[in-house]
């Protein structure tokens, strides 16, 4: 007799998916999916615009990270009109950026993870939210809030909007900052970062109460990817795309503008995301992992005096090897934010921000073009191919949820195996299911780049038969 029990709405997951669990005769754990669901269409309808449009168009990708498009779009642009941008343009896109992650991860974290952390992941589902959180410990919702706001207040700042920004283009940005702001920037910025450090101490007492089982239910190996810069250090902006094993031993590190040459994509016929992985491995075992945990497991250093002080708390932590626990991208997450922190403050002391000529002149003087950048999510990589008028005749995108989309499955596989027991599915086993996805904070609308109204589902099968059906 199959069952379907609907909770409605949708609860934090950026995005409509689904997952299926398959169990055999004995009720155990055979095989799980996650699906999503959703058509992609960004690559198909941009071909014959121009692609200085590309930077405008793709940002309406996603309402929550329009920057990294935005960006991810003009760098290739760059590319293909064949132009240096002027520094103080680099800074400005790099100051936006840093925006940007910070306000993703802050909602991430806070807003949407933070609930099963402070309040459990078996809590009651009406007070597991934010507003749950507010009440638990306002302290930690209301510094949350703060941390958001003031990522948007640097987007706004620049943009003049905190989301889907005018400001990026091809040949650079669109004005200068502001003093005023600036100053007011980094006033606003002072008090951030001791918050973001008791958040870490925080998150440090959740943990050391998990039991093994909920710290450990997604753990596995798999490679790790992000940018580097010329010091092997954390970048988001612009750097070469390292990628190291399931040790922290370098696997590659190239230009890139050659990610094809170590990326393959393959589809299944159950999900419209893609699933990247690494050639020379192949398939199966060429699973890696993007995104805050995937950076800090492929980098060697931060550039910010108390980021780098929490990375090296945390590189102590894996114990001479690499964070396996999705449970640690959290953590992660919050090192990233301090350093956006950090990062946001010396943006806003160099000079080349508030003065010079933001841009250069373009015109097509190349037929392809690439632009690679850390989005809070992970990698996100834009490819045009265009014809000698500079109109778009293809384009690909691997966005940085699609690279983790093997890694996903895995974590769905290894919570259902650690938590479902029969046909039944307890309210907290279906959390601890959908924590797994929050870990990597999808952003599934990007990925697919789709409209409509689907809703989380999880369902159990046995040969077929529908043994029970859970809707969010």
């Amino acid at each position: 007799m199959s069952k379907k029990q609907v909770i409605d709405p949708v609860t934090r997951v950026e995005g409509h998916g689904k997952i299926t669990i398959e169990l055999d005769d004995d009720g155990e754990v055979e095989d799980t999916q996650f699906h999503v669901t959703e058509f992609r269409g960004f690559e198909e309808f941009v071909e014959g615009r121009p692609v200085w449009e590309m930077p405008e168009i793709t940002a309406r990708i996603c309402g929550i990270c329009p920057v990294s498009h935005q960006l991810a779009a003009a760098k290739a642009v760059d590319e293909i009109a064949g132009v240096e941008i002027p520094e103080g343009a680099k800074k400005l896109r790099e100051l936006l950026h840093m925006g940007q992650v910070l306000q993703s991860h802050a909602l991430s974290f806070f807003y949407l993870s933070s609930p099963d952390l402070v309040l459990g992941y078996d809590a009651d589902p009406e007070k597991r939210n934010i507003e749950g959180v507010l009440e638990e410990n306002p302290q930690l919702a209301e510094r949350g809030i703060d941390l958001r706001k003031f990522g948007q207040d640097v987007i706004a700042a620049l943009g003049d909007k905190k989301v889907h920004p005018d400001f990026a283009i091809g040949g650079g940005v669109t004005n200068t900052l502001d003093p005023e702001d600036g100053e007011r920037l980094r006033e606003q910025s002072e008090e951030l970062d001791t918050y973001v450090r008791e958040t870490i101490d925080l998150l440090q007492e959740i943990f050391a109460e998990m039991d093994d089982d909920t710290l450990d239910y997604a753990t596995y190996e798999t490679g790790y990817m992000g940018l580097v810069n010329d010091e092997g250090g954390l970048e988001h902006y612009d750097g070469d795309i390292r990628l190291v094993d399931e040790d922290g031993d370098l696997l590659e590190e190239i230009d890139d503008s050659a990610y094809a040459d170590i990326i393959g994509e393959r589809s299944k016929e159950w999900s419209y995301l893609k699933f990247p992985y690494y050639k020379e491995r192949g398939f199966e075992d060429g699973q890696y992992r993007v995104g805050p945990l995937g950076r800090l497991n492929a980098v060697d250093q931060l550039s910010t005096p108390q980021a780098q002080a929490e990375f090296e708390r945390y590189m102590d932590a894996a114990d001479g090897a690499v964070h396996e626990r999705s449970t640690y991208y959290h953590w992660a997450r919050l090192i990233e934010i301090l350093y956006c922190i950090e990062r946001i403050r010396e943006l806003l002391e160099n000079d080349a921000v508030y003065e010079g000529v933001p841009n250069v002149p373009t015109k097509p003087e190349n037929n392809n073009g690439v632009g690679v950048i850390e989005a809070p999510r992970g990698t996100l990589i834009h490819e045009y191919d265009v014809d000698d008028d500079g109109k778009v005749t293809n384009a690909d995108f691997i966005v940085a949820t699609t690279h983790n989309n093997g890694a996903m499955n895995k974590g769905v596989r290894t919570a259902a195996e650690t938590f479902v027991d029969g046909p039944e599915i307890p309210e907290g086993t279906l959390n601890k299911m959908e924590s797994v996805i929050r870990c990597y904070d999808p952003c599934l609308s990007c990925s697919t780049h789709a409209i409509g109204d689907m809703p989380l589902e999880v369902t159990i099968e046995r040969d077929g038969e529908v043994l029970d059906e859970v809707s969010r």
